[in-house]
């Protein structure tokens, strides 16, 4: 890191595809006075933070066009507020730039998302930062783009893409020069037998293969008969290993993508994403397309046209542009770390491992900047054990055992291997794997928690609160039709109830009334 918490390395330019426009001012506001705000009182407009949202069709656009459309967006956005192009500016690599998706309901996340009323990317992890010059709980989007800023330095006059939810430190260097317009990162080993390749499970996932000559193709979820097959166009298959998603584009790439989608993009129709639908066409066979699609459900008149479209785009694209390659990898190392927020049992499993003696929490500790088990904090009388982390909280009395809490202001906490974010009581009692999150509670008896037991607050537009009640033993993915644990409405319910929800008034007024608790 570097001083007062900024990250060494950050993108010239970030831009957050959300899901409506209220989200997107959101993180327009968030990430300018927090982690992307100037570090100096230069005139740069850089960094610049560009939310956009997809208002695109009924099921999305998928990442593939969502990328190219959200970019679009983007550097129409730049034009009008700072008088700068995107395009031009990535052409000459005078700048860096990410792209972060978002979107999605977070099903498996429930009741999480609903209590940041649908804006998924905001939902907080217990460590601090600062915005705006007050310590709050880093939300899970700034802990993605905290940590990718790692590799802003190499790609200049590139555009990096990144999901929202998947926190990883890299093991491989990540200061490399790229060698292709497309590259996508991956967990790279060397080629493996059919044995190896069924232990290792990859048969589960999109596989990035290596050839001698430094060019990369991708397969999805097939065995390893099939993989070989399918992979014979590479030169000697060296390296092997499960795709991350995550991938960089040249500007010459993203411009000419941009144009040979540019009816869809026009049009806001169709849904393709990138790897069934751009690298993969672009790096297997015909007959491997089609046979990989079918088993998709794809039909083969579909999947013939589609890869004959993509096969002329490549030929046409390679002819202007020889300096590089089509298509390779980018290695994160066998031994990256990889925390997941995207499931509760994993929000759980990933914040309480902050208080694991492993190398692994070392560095998750390291990541989030935390370099003592009590920050920002006054515990007053509370006996808290050696295990524990607490962070911008004013606890009174109680005991605290094997717990993270984050932004608490209460008179008693007792609470035993419990994660507390955001919660202002007179009372809390919080048994083991038990989470309480956004909550505001001033009865007498205040709260308590059994076993696995999750409750949050969802605020709405009016200043109305509901409480929610889950267990990090359900699945909201499984159950989101279901009222559970005497909840009222469903989770499918209360998405519904929130779209359109004006996210950062409700934000201003939740933490208007934790200042008044």
């Amino acid at each position: 890191n570097g001083e007062g918490g900024s990250p060494a390395a950050r993108y010239d330019v970030v831009i957050v595809c959300t899901s409506d426009d209220f989200q997107a001012a959101y993180w327009t506001r968030r990430l300018a006075s927090g982690l992307c705000s100037p570090s100096d009182s230069s005139e740069s407009p850089f960094p610049m933070v560009l939310a956009v949202s997809e208002d695109w069709g009924a099921g999305g656009a998928g990442n593939g066009l969502g990328t190219l459309y959200a970019f679009k967006k983007a550097n129409d956005l730049a034009k009008e507020k700072f008088g700068v192009d995107l395009t031009a500016k990535l052409s000459s690599s005078s700048i860096s730039a990410a792209l972060f998706h978002t979107a999605g309901k977070g099903t498996r996340l429930a009741p999480l998302p609903a209590s940041e009323n649908n804006n998924k990317p905001a939902v907080k992890l217990p460590a601090t930062i600062d915005v705006g010059g007050e310590m709050v709980p880093i939300t899970v989007l700034e802990a993605v783009i905290k940590q990718t800023g790692v590799y802003a330095p190499s790609r200049m006059g590139r555009l990096s893409v990144f999901w929202g939810d998947q926190v990883f430190i890299p093991s491989a260097p990540t200061t490399y020069s790229p060698s292709h317009h497309v590259d996508i990162m991956c967990t790279l080993g060397k080629m493996v037998g059919e044995a190896e390749w069924k232990e290792k499970g990859l048969e589960k996932y999109g596989v990035i293969a290596v050839g001698s000559d430094g060019n990369a193709a991708q397969v999805e979820k097939v065995d390893h008969g099939t993989a070989i097959k399918m992979l014979k166009s590479l030169a000697d298959v060296e390296k092997v290993g499960p795709s991350l998603g995550s991938f960089s584009v040249s500007s010459a790439m993203l411009a000419a993508l941009t144009t040979e989608f540019s009816s869809e993009i026009e049009s806001k129709a169709g849904k393709l994403d990138t790897d069934p639908h751009l690298w993969m066409p672009m790096t297997l066979s015909n007959e491997d397309y089609v046979n990989l699609m079918s088993q998709k459900g794809v039909e083969e008149a579909v999947s013939i046209a589609h890869y004959a479209r993509m096969q002329k785009f490549k030929e046409s694209f390679v002819a202007t542009n020889k300096t590089m390659g089509v298509f390779g990898a980018v290695d994160v190392g066998r031994d990256a770390c990889w925390w997941d927020y995207g499931q509760l049992k994993l929000y759980s499993r990933n914040n309480l491992k902050i208080l694991e003696k492993s190398q692994d929490a070392e560095l998750l500790r390291e990541f989030l900047g935390i370099v003592s088990p009590l920050m920002n904090s006054d515990c007053g009388e509370t006996n808290v054990d050696g295990v524990s982390h607490i962070f911008s909280s004013a606890i009174k009395g109680g005991g605290v055992t094997s717990s993270v809490i984050s932004s608490v202001k209460c008179t008693s906490v007792e609470a035993q291997g419990a994660i507390l974010v955001n919660v202002s009581a007179k009372k809390i009692k919080a048994a083991p794997g038990s989470i309480a999150y956004n909550i505001i509670d001033s009865s007498e008896e205040g709260i308590t928690l059994g076993e696995g037991d999750v409750l949050v607050g969802i605020f709405d537009n009016e200043g109305n609160v509901t409480n929610v009640r889950s267990n990090i033993a359900i699945d909201g993915g499984k159950m989101w039709k279901e009222l559970v644990l005497g909840n009222q409405v469903s989770f499918e319910t209360l998405h519904t109830a929130n779209k359109n929800s004006d996210v950062t008034a409700i934000e201003d007024r939740r933490n208007q009334m934790h200042r008044e608790a």
